[in-house]
């Protein structure tokens, strides 16, 4: 039997709010070292919620991909068939949008504008790059209720793809809305990296040809197993790391020094991890944190927010921050969907 506090906790709402609320928080000190963000807004376990609570591109494209699940699931089951072309619409319709102006990624806009020629999303996917804008987004994957393993899977790695074709990208997003996925369901926190390591381990070599197709030749590697290969194990060295990380751990030391700056892929994941993990049962103060680092802030803030309010739920997050984030009706009528 499932406990009632996880069936009544919301962690749709709490996920996609956390994740919202940390992308805002983290979206002025972007491109700052810790010292100039002190300077900035003082001290960081007090940093404070910007006016207005402006979101980037993160938020915008998580919005992207929950539309295009939505979308697809009205159609029936989830499957590749069904999720590419809504999910790719969404895209290319974010990337022509005017709102479009938080200064999206480069690899997102490059693919979204050959999405947008109408070739195979294979063609149009970048396979050199595993920045973080794959797994930013994928948390509504984790929060979609009654997907099997193989089907959540699929679909994280298929939203990644569609821009970002480097499988630590992939990987990196599989196991990002597994984490979410697991938390929602009741997880506890301190085993969650060792449950992500187990996974990674049992979906090393496997290549989900179904949803993926024949990607792995545009990366140019020798078969599709040692393409899948590659991006779960630099993810395995990035959990390793939150790992040795969590041993020791320094709250008031820059996340960023031990698990990396987040730009890239694994690192986003790792150092997003590192923070939730420091303060799994303070949602505020972990946000804070992956805001006040050297790295991907904004970013990092997105990732810890989706994984402290799956684990928490909408109570997570003050009602003076969750009542004025932007996207807000847009982000509660998603959730209202999966929370059900």
């Amino acid at each position: 039997m499932i406990p009632t506090r996880i069936l009544t906790k919301q962690a749709a709402t709490g996920a996609l709010t956390g994740l919202a609320l940390g992308d805002a928080l983290g979206f002025p000190t972007e491109f700052n070292n810790v010292p100039a963000i002190l300077a900035k807004c003082g001290p960081w376990r007090q940093m404070r919620l910007p006016k207005p609570a402006f979101v980037t591109d993160d938020t915008q494209m998580t919005l992207a991909l929950g539309r295009g699940i939505r979308t697809a699931m009205d159609r029936g089951l989830l499957t590749p068939e069904r999720l590419a072309g809504p999910v790719r619409e969404e895209f290319v319709r974010w990337s022509r949008s005017p709102d479009n102006n938080r200064a999206p990624g480069r690899t997102c806009m490059t693919a979204c504008r050959m999405l947008e020629d109408g070739r195979p999303w294979q063609e149009a996917s970048q396979t050199g790059s595993k920045g973080c804008g794959a797994n930013m987004r994928v948390a509504p994957v984790g929060l979609v209720p009654g997907l099997s393993e193989e089907q959540r899977s699929g679909a994280a790695q298929l939203q990644a793809a569609l821009t970002h074709g480097h499988p630590t990208a992939l990987a990196a997003s599989d196991l990002m809305a597994r984490a979410v996925f697991l938390l929602a369901q009741g997880a506890e926190p301190m085993g969650l990296v060792g449950q992500l390591r187990s996974y990674a381990y049992e979906n090393g070599s496997r290549y989900p040809a179904r949803w993926l197709g024949d990607l792995w030749r545009y990366a140019g590697d020798a078969s599709p197993e040692a393409y899948i290969r590659r991006g779960w194990d630099e993810c395995l060295t990035a959990l390793a790391r939150v790992q040795d990380a969590l041993r020791a751990p320094s709250p008031e030391t820059d996340p960023c020094e031990a698990t990396g700056d987040g730009w890239i892929a694994e690192e986003a994941l790792a150092t997003a991890l590192h923070c939730f993990l420091l303060f799994p049962e303070e949602p505020v103060t972990a946000l804070r944190r992956a805001a006040c680092t050297r790295g991907d802030s904004d970013s990092l803030g997105c990732l810890t927010g989706a994984l402290a309010g799956a684990h928490l739920g909408a109570g997570a997050w003050p009602k003076e921050w969750s009542e004025r984030i932007e996207y807000r009706s847009d982000l509660l009528s998603l959730a209202a969907l999966w929370d059900a």
